[in-house]
Parts: C-alpha cells; structure tokens; sequence
C-alpha cells in the first residue's frame, strides 16, 4: 500500500490537497508490524502536475497511490482522486507520521480542523469539471 500525504514543509500534512506541489509518499508494501515506517519519498510536482490544474493527460508521479491523507481537500479533488482509484482521508492530525500509523492499527484520524478555504473549495467545486 502507497501513502501520499501534501505538505508544505516536508514535514506537516497540509491542507488544500488539490493545490499542493509537495507530497511525502510512504511505500509500506514491506512494512511489518512493530517496526518503524520507512523513510517516505519526496515527490515535488510542477505546477501542470497539480491536481488543480492536472487534466489526466497522461501519467502523474503520484499515480499507484492507495490512499492521501490530508488536512482538507474539495469534492472536485476527492471526486478525481476516487476515479483515480485513491480513496481520500481528511484529518486534523498533523504529523504524517502518526496519522499513518493510526491508520495501520486500525484507529480513525482526528477530524480535520476548520478550514475557510475548504469552504471557499467547496463553493467553487459546485461549478467544477470534476
């Protein structure tokens, strides 16, 4: 199973997902029980690559991804991920991390904090092509 979670700084989820360019990716297809996640892959897109303005013309680096894991995202982005066959899970959680390990054992994410921009997202996804 691939993990991609949206950051800024490389090291906190990030929110608005449709708008990130900076992604950690966990590959856990060898991960074991009781061991320490691997080092997560760094995977920067560049601005065409974006799933704001990505039109599914061709590949994308993040295409094999099971799951993202993000402070927030539109329905326009979950819709598209969905049809990419990668199901979308929103947290409050901060740390990729834990928020991945708390899905390993089973346990839900913390519900995502408020977000205007997700509103804003929401609103503009009513007119979508998504």
């Amino acid at each position: 199973m691939k993990i991609a979670v949206p950051t800024r700084d490389w090291e906190a989820v990030g929110s608005h997902a449709g708008q990130a360019r900076h992604w950690l990716v966990f590959d856990l297809a060898d991960h074991r029980e009781g061991r320490p996640l691997p080092a997560p892959a760094r995977v920067e897109l560049s601005k065409d690559q974006v799933f704001h303005h990505f039109r599914d013309e061709g590949p994308h680096p993040l295409d094999g991804v099971d799951v993202v894991v993000a402070g927030s995202a539109g329905d326009g982005f979950v819709r598209h991920l969905k049809k990419r066959g990668t199901e979308v899970l929103l947290t409050g959680e901060t740390d990729p991390t834990k928020a991945i390990e708390r899905i390993i054992a089973g346990e839900a994410l913390p519900d995502q904090r408020f977000d205007i921009t997700t509103t804003l997202c929401k609103l503009k996804d009513l007119f979508s092509r998504h």
